[in-house]
């Protein structure tokens, strides 16, 4: 017996996760397009893996709070503690870690991979999205780091996003924590709050911010808030600067000059939330105030692959979300005007749907992408149709063209028109 089901089932989504329209689907096709393009151009290749993994993995190196508070995780019939993955660099340096013999070093490899993380939905941030990974095994100089940032720059300028539109932001683990160790002197249980909070200081009141800071480190936080708001390494207190981390942060930003890559700068507040992050790490910001947000961000983890108790593999990648480059695109004005997948949509008049049909599936044979109007509707109305649905070209296929073998092809943008037989119509129609 059928039950009424007891409330009616939403319209919508699941909280935090897109529906992907036609034209919704076609803005993410052209992101992840540029995205493979240019991680190619660099001779990366794609994998990919289950979106499924043990909670232990995560445990052990995304930190204890992405667990506990961000997760998707449950245990499965077999009772393992599973995980919905929030993020890909466990995921690849668990693959790396199990082929290391086979595997021929250095890699260069990416992905497109779908995250999940529960938290409150925002602008930029969604409980479901999908994220470029481009990550390098094997090299422990700074020339990978170097060429890891400029494939985010590349990918930006693909995008035809100008040098002043967004900025690259740099800045090393090594001297975070040789300022939290050495320059202020403070306890690791401090070091962990204050990085957390730093973490978050972008997002809050400059107010808030100084009283959280006090309140963890009394008179150090002083020390702290003078270094924090620099932007020029060569500017820091003498003792901060012969450290290996600004080293390592001023070889990076002068080897991107070089490249022509002039829109990286120091930035000590820029924290990375994740804990396996040991060297270099990088975001790339949106520079317009409309949309204040990291489009993405990454850097070395040379410990990473070493906690599956194998022999370390030095390795380092940056990961860009789709929503944020889909904002980003949006305030910028970059976005693509949508396509349809067909070229052409071929109508008929009554009687004619069979070599209207026809007509489509020749086409096809000579590689236009063509959609045949099904309906018994008037041809005013299957016009319409193509129009609605922004396929640029239409042919009526009657009793004349039946007998001739000629169609007017007509275009939609402008309203010309061209009489061809079949082997014209692929060069009327081309972009």
């Amino acid at each position: 017996m059928h039950m009424e089901p007891s409330k009616k089932l939403s319209l919508e989504p699941y909280k935090g996760t897109r529906d992907f329209y036609p034209e919704d689907q076609f803005i993410q096709n052209y992101i992840f397009s540029v995205w493979r393009k240019v991680a190619e151009s660099y001779g990366y290749v794609e994998y990919n893996s289950s979106i499924l993994e043990e909670t232990d993995l995560y445990r052990a190196k995304s930190g204890e709070e992405i667990v506990n508070e961000q997760t998707y995780n449950f245990r499965d019939r077999g009772d393992r503690d599973v995980t919905i993955r929030p993020e890909m660099t466990p995921t690849v340096a668990r693959m790396v870690a199990r082929k290391r013999k086979e595997l021929s070093f250095p890699l260069r490899w990416f992905s497109i991979p779908n995250l999940w993380r529960y938290e409150r939905p925002q602008r930029g941030r969604l409980r479901e999205h999908w994220q470029l990974n481009v990550d390098m095994f094997g090299v422990d100089s700074l020339a990978a780091d170097v060429e890891l940032i400029s494939v985010g720059y590349d990918v930006m300028k693909a995008f035809g996003a100008p040098n002043d539109s967004f900025q690259i932001r740099v800045n090393s683990r090594k001297f975070l924590n040789f300022f939290a160790d050495s320059y202020l002197g403070i306890s690791p249980e401090q070091k962990h709050k204050i990085f957390k909070l730093i973490d978050k200081m972008h997002k809050m009141p400059a107010k808030e911010f100084e009283q959280a800071g006090a309140e963890i480190l009394g008179d150090a936080f002083g020390k702290l808030e003078q270094v924090i708001s620099m932007r020029d390494a060569l500017s820091l207190p003498a003792d901060l600067q012969d450290t290996d981390g600004v080293a390592d942060i001023l070889n990076v930003i002068s080897s991107l000059r070089r490249k022509g890559i002039t829109n990286a700068v120091f930035d000590p507040s820029l924290m990375r939330g994740f804990d396996y992050y040991t060297g270099v790490v990088f975001e790339l910001y949106d520079a317009n105030p409309a949309n204040p947000r990291a489009l993405s961000g990454g850097g070395r983890y040379d410990d990473l692959v070493g906690i599956f108790g194998v022999e370390k593999v030095p390795g380092a990648g940056f990961g860009m979300g789709d929503v944020t480059v889909a904002d980003f695109l949006e305030t910028h004005q970059l976005l693509p005007e949508y396509k349809a997948t067909a070229k052409l949509y071929v109508c008929h008049t009554d009687g004619y749907i069979e070599q209207a049909n026809q007509l489509a599936t020749d086409l096809r044979k000579q590689g236009v992408n063509v959609a045949s109007d099904l309906t018994d509707r008037k041809v005013a109305a299957q016009v319409k149709t193509a129009d609605k649905q922004k396929i640029p070209f239409v042919v009526v296929v009657g009793e004349e063209e039946t007998k001739s073998g000629t169609y007017q092809v007509k275009s939609l943008s402008d309203g010309t028109e061209h009489r061809a037989a079949i082997a014209q119509i692929a060069d009327i129609i081309k972009d």
